[in-house]
């Protein structure tokens, strides 16, 4: 059975900071159980995305990249769920995700990379960041978003599932 697909509006960020702001405003909507996917090029912003949503959570920072350690868990500051921020990029599959023990159903799960990996749950969230890619320095990958060229970003969320046959956004 396939999960229902609610689109929901495009949204446009022109820095970082909208690019947080966004997240932290996603994050507020979030609860334990959830799944969100992120899907952009490098440098696109996944990250700095992920520092709002555990900002909107309230969660123990700061949220880093966890591309070495494939995933981190931060601990909620305010009683609600812990973020756990995984970087997909190197799985192979859903059984090397399934090896890293996640705790799904208590946490809310941000996945990087995990299109494919992740998206078989009954519910998730993917937000497909996409960046201008017309200059040389555009392709280069920085730990931080502020560091790189700044250009705005278009983002798509889509929700999947009965969670969020209402929306994603209110």
């Amino acid at each position: 059975m396939t999960a229902q697909r609610v689109v929901e509006e495009v949204h446009h960020v022109a820095d970082p900071e909208a690019m947080g702001a966004l997240g932290s405003r996603l994050g507020r909507v979030l609860r334990a159980g959830d799944l969100v996917i992120l899907t952009g090029p490098l440098g696109a912003g996944k990250t700095t995305l992920t520092r709002g949503i555990g900002e909107g959570l309230g969660v123990r920072g700061p949220v880093q990249s966890p591309t070495f350690v494939l995933a981190r868990t931060h601990p909620s500051l305010v009683g609600g769920a812990p973020l756990v921020h995984v970087d997909a990029y190197r799985l192979a599959g859903p059984d090397e995700l399934d090896d890293l023990d996640l705790d799904f159903e208590g946490s809310v799960v941000v996945a990087e990379w995990g299109a494919g990996i992740v998206d078989t749950r009954s519910s998730w969230i993917e937000l497909v960041i996409e960046r201008p890619m017309g200059t040389e320095d555009a392709d280069t990958e920085a730990a931080d978003w502020s560091e790189a060229l700044i250009e705005p970003r278009r983002i798509t969320i889509t929700g999947y599932g009965p969670r969020w046959a209402g929306g994603v956004l209110p």
